[in-house]
């Protein structure tokens, strides 16, 4: 199978690329613009098993020729950050939203098998009580999050409108190695062992549910491949904390003490809470999430403190 990974040299685009490579089964191309998040060290592990194009995906003749060329896409390339979005939108919809199109354009022109769209929990908006489960109406509150909603939405228009084999995907936050550090657990971690602080939003009690990246992975190649087309599949993580929860446990795994906490004015638009509802890729696909919290979150902690030369270089 030849798929096409676009973003595949961000976070989670590499560890998918990671993973695949090491199977051997597909031939992979990576299509990445290499913007600041995007790091061709994470692919590092998977060198010689991958072709790598540097370009842009909302270059229509680039994307074009690839989309020619390839059966399959796993669409990870987006602009992600919440905090760069509320100063400055453009580049999320252009990425989040042209970029999807000028993909789905393409796959549909090009017959594509599948379209593999990866979004986030981040499109329902919050949730103070229960779980959503993908039927929940999108009500994002960022312009991030609006972007990635839009871009849902396109996707899975394009399966309605033109039969091309859509699959939606929407995760919670997830955590690992090679994330880069703009992210709470990278930034806290990082600021912590250089014996920095660490900013907390407002009170401290926004709720996430966390997803070890390589569970994360795994719900994604089970959508792909077993996955029906035109249907959204939330993928969870199963641990719930608020931010000053997750904060006590990255102090006591960097040996520091909440002196190093400085509390500082919430995000404009904060959600207060995310829980996703993944019966449905359990009961349909059989996933389940392999990774410990406790387990992950410790090897994580230990990944950025054993490559500062790669937190250096992000």
């Amino acid at each position: 199978m030849r798929i096409l990974v676009t973003g595949g040299a961000g976070f989670i685009g590499s560890c998918y690329v990671r993973t695949l490579a090491e199977r051997g089964e597909h031939q992979l191309t990576v299509l990445d613009k290499l913007t600041y998040a995007g790091n061709l060290a994470n692919l590092a592990p998977a060198e010689g098993r991958y072709t790598f194009v540097h370009g842009d995906i909302c270059d229509a003749r680039l994307v074009g020729k690839l989309m020619a060329e390839h059966d399959q896409v796993v669409h990870f390339a987006a602009e992600s950050h919440v905090d760069r979005s509320i100063s400055d939108a453009g580049d999320f919809v252009r990425t989040n939203v042209t970029g999807t199109y000028t993909l789905l354009a393409a796959a549909v022109e090009h017959g594509l098998q599948t379209f593999v769209h990866v979004s986030t929990d981040e499109v329902y908006g919050s949730i103070a009580e229960g779980s959503w489960t993908e039927e929940e109406p999108l009500a994002p509150s960022s312009p991030y999050s609006a972007s990635k909603a839009s871009a849902d939405l396109l996707a899975l228009a394009y399966h309605r409108t033109h039969g091309l084999d859509v699959r939606v995907t929407r995760c919670s936050n997830n955590y690992g190695p090679y994330q880069y550090p703009e992210k709470i657990i990278p930034l806290f971690v990082t600021r912590l062992l250089d014996g920095g602080t660490v900013p907390l939003y407002g009170d401290g009690m926004n709720a996430r549910d966390w997803l070890h990246v390589s569970d994360h992975v795994a719900g994604i190649e089970l959508v792909r491949q077993g996955g029906r087309p035109g249907e959204v599949y939330n993928i969870g993580g199963g641990t719930e904390l608020t931010n000053r929860e997750l904060t006590g446990r990255l102090l006591a795994a960097c040996g520091a003490g909440w002196d190093r906490v400085e509390f500082v004015e919430d995000r404009k638009g904060h959600d207060r809470r995310y829980s996703v509802d993944d019966r449905k890729i359990r009961r349909e696909l059989g996933y389940r999430p392999a990774v410990d919290f406790e387990k992950g979150l410790a090897e994580t902690v230990a990944w950025y403190r054993d490559n500062r030369r790669w937190v250096r270089g992000s």
